[in-house]
């Protein structure tokens, strides 16, 4: 048997609820995708550094990071990265390069078909 993992933050288990309805109306599974992997202990979260990013992003490319985004490493392109959330260090990096910090409501809200997204764990 599975153990169940009930959310305490209500911002959290509403996230879920949304990505989920998203996506069926849409017919999209990227985001049940990360509905499930946020319905996980938080232990399993993606920690993502800049250098990571950086690494495997190209120039003017969304990435959804369904964790925190950390500040470790440098960034030399401009790009969008949507996550639960960042570290300050990380924000100033990727806000330096004239990249944008979304939330993963902001991202659904803006591309609800989840369109030209990649998923960085």
């Amino acid at each position: 048997m599975s153990k169940s993992y009930d959310k305490s933050n209500p911002r959290l288990t509403e996230l879920i609820r949304l990505l989920k309805k998203t996506s069926s109306e849409n017919e999209v599974q990227i985001w049940r995708d990360i509905a499930v992997r946020l319905e996980k202990s938080s232990k399993n979260y993606a920690e993502v550094n800049v250098s990571k990013i950086n690494r495997y992003a190209k120039e003017g490319e969304t990435l959804l990071v369904p964790g925190k985004v950390l500040g470790s490493g440098l960034l030399e392109c401009r790009v969008t990265v949507a996550a639960l959330n960042f570290s300050e260090a990380a924000e100033d990096k990727i806000a330096g390069k004239q990249g944008e910090c979304l939330s993963i409501e902001q991202l659904l809200a803006q591309n609800p078909k989840g369109s030209h997204v990649r998923i960085l764990r």
